[in-house]
C-alpha cells in the first residue's frame, strides 16, 4: 500500500473522529444512495454436529462467516448492509446467497466463481462449552476473491462505513489486495473503516498477521479486537513488550489496554474497543475511555458473540449515539449471540433490544 495521506488531507473527508461521528449523527435517519454498511469476505456453508463428529450422527446445516454475521445483524436492526464477497458456481454457493437475500443484505455485487468451491465449516460441540471448529477453505471461492466486486460498490454508490475483518487477508493474495484496494476507495471518498482484528491463528501466524494490520492503521477509524488481539496492531516493539508483560496474577490488564490503545490513536486510529468477554467491553479515544460491563444472559453459544457486538456497535453508531450508547447497544447484541445456539440465527431485532431486561419467565404475548 501507498503511505496514507495525513488524516487532515483532501480526500479523507471529516478531519477527526468527532466530527465523523457528529457527521453520521446529523445524517442518521436521512436517505442514502449506497448501503449503510458494505463488507465482504468468505461466507461458507456451515455443519454442525451434536457431539464428536467421529462418531457420526446428524448435522444442521446453515451459513457462517464473520463479516456476513456482522451484515445480518445489522440488517435486523433495520440497517441497509452490502456484502461483496465470492461463492462457488454450486448449491452450497446458492444457499449462502438465498440466505442472505432472505435476511436483507444485498448480494448484487457477490461474486460466483465458476472454478472454485464453496467453502465449508463443520462445528463439533466437544464440551458444554467448548467447540471445536474445522474449516475446509483451501482453494475456495473465498481464498481467490478479487477487488473488483468492491470496486463495483464504490463506483456506484460508496457506503457509510466499510466493515473489515483480520479474517479475509489471511485466505490468500488475492483477498488481501482486495482489502488494500478497499481501504484506498474508502479513504477516497471519506467512507468510514471498521476493523475487526478477528484473529484466526489457523489461517496465518501472529506475526504474518501483525505485519498486515499494523499497516493499515492509519486507514481505521474504529479498531474492535478482543484483550489478546490487540497488541497485534502495535508497532513491532511494542508488539514484543506486550507479549512479554506479565498476565498473572495481579497484573493491570486495564492499565496495559490504555497504553495499546494510547499507542493506537496516536497512529490515527478513531477509536479502539476492546471485548473483554463476560467481563464486557471497554472503549478508548482521545477524550478519554468508557467501560460497559456484559449483559448477563444464561450462555448457550458463544460462537458469533463477537461478530454481533460489531453489529451492534455500529448500528447505534450510524443512530448517531454516543460512546455510552454504542457500547450499551454492543454488549446487547453480543448477549443475545451467546444465549442463542448458531452464528447469526439469534441476532435481534430493534424491537426486542429491550428484552433482556425482561424477568425469567416472562411470555410475550
Amino acid at each position: 500500500m501507498t503511505e496514507p495521506e495525513e488524516r487532515h488531507g483532501p480526500g479523507y473527508g471529516r478531519a477527526s473522529w468527532e466530527e465523523r461521528c457528529s457527521a453520521l449523527r446529523e445524517r442518521a435517519g436521512q436517505p442514502h444512495a449506497g448501503a449503510d454498511v458494505c463488507t465482504f469476505g468468505e461466507t461458507m456453508v456451515a455443519l454442525r454436529g451434536s457431539g464428536p463428529l467421529k462418531l457420526g450422527g446428524t448435522m444442521n446445516v446453515s451459513i457462517a462467516g464473520a463479516e456476513t454475521n456482522v451484515a445480518i445483524g445489522l440488517s435486523r436492526l433495520g440497517h441497509r448492509t452490502h456484502w461483496a464477497g465470492a461463492v462457488g458456481d454450486d448449491e452450497a454457493g446458492q444457499l449462502v446467497l438465498r440466505t442472505l437475500r432472505a435476511e436483507g443484505v444485498d448480494v448484487s455485487a457477490a461474486a460466483v466463481d465458476p472454478d472454485a468451491p464453496t467453502g465449508l465449516i463443520l462445528f463439533e460441540p466437544r464440551l458444554p462449552e467448548v467447540t471445536r471448529v474445522h474449516y475446509y477453505r483451501a482453494g475456495s471461492a473465498g481464498s481467490r476473491l478479487g477487488a473488483s466486486a468492491i470496486e463495483g460498490v464504490f463506483a456506484t454508490a460508496p457506503p457509510r462505513v466499510l466493515h473489515l475483518t483480520g479474517i479475509t487477508p489471511a485466505l490468500g493474495p488475492a483477498p488481501l489486495s482486495a482489502v488494500r484496494r478497499a481501504l484506498q476507495l474508502a479513504r477516497q471518498h471519506g467512507t468510514l473503516v471498521c476493523l475487526d482484528v478477528n484473529f484466526r491463528a489457523r489461517l496465518w501466524s501472529a506475526q504474518d498477521a501483525s505485519q498486515v494490520l499494523r499497516e493499515w492503521m492509519p486507514y481505521v477509524d474504529a479498531l474492535i479486537a478482543s484483550d489478546d488481539e490487540l497488541p497485534l496492531c502495535l508497532p513491532p516493539s511494542r508488539m514484543a513488550e506486550a507479549a512479554a508483560a506479565d498476565t498473572g496474577p495481579g497484573y493491570a490488564r486495564d492499565a496495559a489496554l490504555a497504553e495499546q490503545a494510547e499507542i493506537l490513536l496516536d497512529l490515527g486510529v478513531g477509536e479502539v474497543v476492546v471485548k473483554l468477554g463476560a467481563d464486557g467491553a471497554t472503549a478508548f479515544t482521545a477524550g478519554g475511555s468508557l467501560h460497559r460491563p456484559a449483559q448477563p444472559v444464561r450462555a448457550v453459544d458463544a460462537v458469533g458473540a463477537g461478530d454481533a457486538f460489531v453489529a451492534g456497535y455500529l448500528s447505534a453508531l450510524l443512530d448517531g449515539e454516543d460512546l455510552a450508547g454504542r457500547l450499551g447497544r454492543a454488549v446487547t447484541t453480543g448477549a443475545f449471540a451467546v444465549a442463542s445456539p448458531g452464528d447469526w440465527e439469534g441476532a435481534p431485532t430493534r424491537a426486542e433490544l429491550g428484552m433482556l431486561g425482561a424477568p425469567p419467565g416472562t411470555v410475550v404475548r
